[in-house]
C-alpha cells in the first residue's frame, strides 16, 4: 500500500495484487490515519464488487464522526447503490472537491 501525504489529505493507493491484500493493508495502517482526510483509490485491476467497496463504509463513518473526510475513488460504480453519506467518486479531482466542500461545511458549522 502506498501512502502519500498531500496538503489537505492523505492519498492511499495500492501496490498489492488483490483487493483482499489491499484491504488488509489498509486495515492495519488505518489506525495511523484516523485524524486525517483520506482519499482511497481502489485499483481498476481489482474489479471491485459493491460488497468490497462497502468494506470501507465503517471507516468512512469513523472519519465523519471525528470531523474528517473519507473519499473512495472507484470507476464504473453506480453511486445509488451506496449510502448517501458514503463518498464515492470516479476521479481524484472530484475527490479533492469533496474534501474541500466538506471542509467548508465544517467551517460553517453544518
Amino acid at each position: 500500500m502506498n501512502i502519500t501525504d498531500k496538503t489537505n489529505y492523505i492519498l492511499v493507493t495500492s501496490d498489492e495484487r488483490t483487493f483482499s491484500d489491499f484491504f488488509e493493508s489498509f486495515e492495519n495502517e488505518h489506525v495511523n490515519l484516523t485524524d486525517k482526510n483520506l482519499i482511497v483509490v481502489i485499483s481498476e485491476e481489482f474489479n471491485p464488487s459493491n460488497k468490497n467497496i462497502l468494506l470501507f463504509l465503517e471507516y468512512a463513518e469513523k472519519h465523519q464522526n471525528n470531523g474528517t473526510s473519507f473519499v473512495v475513488i472507484s470507476k464504473d460504480v453506480t453511486i445509488d447503490d451506496f449510502p448517501e453519506t458514503f463518498n464515492i467518486v470516479p476521479t481524484l479531482i472530484e475527490a479533492e472537491d469533496v474534501i474541500e466542500m466538506e471542509n467548508i461545511q465544517r467551517d460553517l458549522g453544518f
